[in-house]
């Protein structure tokens, strides 16, 4: 069982940063793929990016160049450095673990566990 909480959402203007955190429960994290996805209101829930736990790291095209997942093992911890932020980023962010996605690390039904959400708004 892995337990997710994600934290650092909040309102920035167009062209601010944010970083997002999430701890992870559990002794066997970096055993995980790792993912971020983002639901806007009345949309699906998207991928954003992903890790898995040989730490190749995966982007959805729109937010190439401008994002960076990251993990630390040590600390059970997975972030997302989001830079250059435009309106359309504007959504409620997800972490999530999956044992073994695989070629699916992409998709959220290849993950097992997911976390609360966090809020990003961002201000044109």
């Amino acid at each position: 069982q892995v337990q997710l909480v994600e934290s650092g959402g909040g309102l920035v203007q167009a062209g601010g940063s944010l970083r997002l955190s999430c701890a992870a429960s559990g002794r066997t994290f970096s055993a995980y793929a790792m993912g971020w996805f983002r639901q806007a209101p009345g949309k699906e829930r998207d991928f954003v990016a992903a890790i898995s736990s040989g730490l190749t790291t995966y982007y959805a095209d729109s937010v190439k160049g401008r994002f960076t997942i990251s993990r630390d093992n040590a600390k059970n911890t997975l972030f997302l450095q989001m830079n250059s932020l435009k309106p359309e980023d504007t959504a409620v962010y997800y972490c999530a673990a999956g044992s073994s996605p695989g070629r699916r690390i992409g998709v959220s039904f290849a993950y097992d566990y997911w976390g609360q959400g966090t809020q990003v708004t961002v201000s044109s």
